[in-house]
């Protein structure tokens, strides 16, 4: 191969490349953000939930990206999203320029999807704890819980069954938002509250895990779910978490 020919062959590689991703990005449906950034306990599972939406945006057709740098959260860089899918963050992770950015994305009318310690994340932010639905009280060790879908006419719970036998950190919660609309609780009857480490309490028999609403301006989804690397393998929860992301992302309207 001469030098000529060479690269004439690199240059049109890079053509189809820029194509191909041009191509891409004209066809994703919506912009997708994951933010996973931590501040309390970091969650061993969050690498493999990252590469999880990110094939799940491949499989979708939507577009996202990554990162734990709270410096995207202006009003600049937001807009270029629709939704932002807060990755098992903990503890105080915003400045209060970056506060007001987010307040202003949710007022904008976009999304926000929330997974497992979304709701151990900003204690001292009452807007943020409206908007995520609760706060994380405690949780005993993981053990298997007899779900209940209680309402399947939301497309993050179409596709699942009444009765749903999950493994999980089973998270209790404290200051819950009673305007949220409840997609799952846990049955508490089937699994021990107090099988931790030092003593913990349920819920009783309202119990939420899952959650959506429209606060502020803006589409909630949070799901407690979530916690282990293995969840994300699993298609039921995967299809779970996207029905929640093009809900929050997109706006249609839900079934009542």
């Amino acid at each position: 191969m001469n030098s000529k020919t060479y690269w004439t062959g690199l240059l049109m590689a890079f053509i189809i490349l820029f194509a191909t991703q041009v191509e891409s990005s004209a066809q994703a449906q919506f912009k997708a953000l994951v933010f996973s950034k931590t501040k309390g306990f970091r969650h061993q599972s969050i690498p493999d939930g990252v590469v999880a939406l990110k094939k799940l945006a491949r499989d979708h057709q939507f577009s996202i990206y990554a990162t734990e740098d709270a410096d995207i959260f202006t009003d600049e860089k937001l807009k270029e999203y629709d939704v932002i899918i807060l990755m098992s963050t903990t503890g105080t992770i915003f400045n209060e320029d970056q506060k007001a950015a987010f307040q202003r994305f949710v007022q904008s009318g976009k999304g926000v999807v929330g997974i497992h310690s979304a709701t151990d994340t900003e204690y001292e932010w009452p807007w943020y704890t409206k908007l995520i639905g609760a706060q994380f009280m405690n949780h005993p060790y993981i053990q298997s819980v007899r779900l209940n879908v209680v309402d399947r006419k939301h497309p993050a719970t179409y596709h699942l069954p009444e009765k749903w036998l999950w493994t999980d950190e089973l998270y209790a919660f404290k200051n819950f938002n009673e305007n949220v609309r409840v997609l799952i609780t846990a049955d508490e009857t089937s699994y021990d509250t107090n099988f931790s480490w030092k003593p913990t309490e349920g819920m009783g028999d309202f119990h939420p895990m899952a959650w959506t609403h429209e606060y502020d301006g803006g589409r909630i989804f949070y799901t407690a779910l979530g916690h282990t690397d293995w969840s994300f393998l699993n298609e039921n929860f995967l299809q779970h978490i996207y029905g929640g992301i093009w809900y929050a992302a997109k706006g249609f309207p839900i079934e009542d």
